[in-house]
């Protein structure tokens, strides 16, 4: 597994992000995660898109983080919001979503972020399961789907 950082609009990014917005969308019976997002958000240093390509160069996992500070929506000074977390189903059980979200925790660090916030939903218990392992807490809610009651939004300290 060979993790790279590469632009949210890059054409690789562009098509996991279209698998994991159908994803959602046959999960939760919706349109996907409607969240406003663009490349910007995601570069350094005030964010970070990592994709994980396979040994033939194939894309099967991402992740990102985009800065995010105190504001309506509430986040908290210093948060770094974890985005589009996404391994493909034959890929997955292989600890790739563990090595991005380790990748994505230390760059977000380095940029100066004090925080790991991430929003996921009922429907997602793997994701819970992972957050959870990998020492992630409940928090209060935040961001897009904060009032929505499958929302589920964790933390943890960089």
């Amino acid at each position: 597994m060979n993790i790279r950082p590469v632009p949210f609009d890059h054409p690789d990014a562009v098509k996991l992000n279209d698998e994991v917005q159908l994803e959602y969308a046959e999960r939760y019976g919706d349109e996907g995660d409607a969240t406003p997002l663009d490349a910007s958000m995601f570069e350094p240093p005030l964010g970070r898109y990592l994709i994980a390509y396979d040994g033939q160069d194939l894309p099967v996992a991402t992740g990102g983080w985009r800065t995010q500070d105190e504001n309506d929506e509430g986040y908290s000074d210093g948060d770094a919001e974890l985005k589009r977390m996404y391994v493909i189903p034959g890929a997955r059980g292989l600890g790739v979503a563990r090595r991005i979200l380790a990748a994505l925790e230390l760059d977000a660090r380095t940029a100066g972020r004090s925080r790991m916030v991430l929003e996921t939903g009922t429907k997602q218990p793997e994701a819970i399961a992972l957050y959870i392992s990998s020492g992630y807490e409940p928090c209060t809610k935040f961001g897009h789907y904060r009032f929505h009651d499958e929302s589920r939004c964790f933390a943890k300290p960089l």
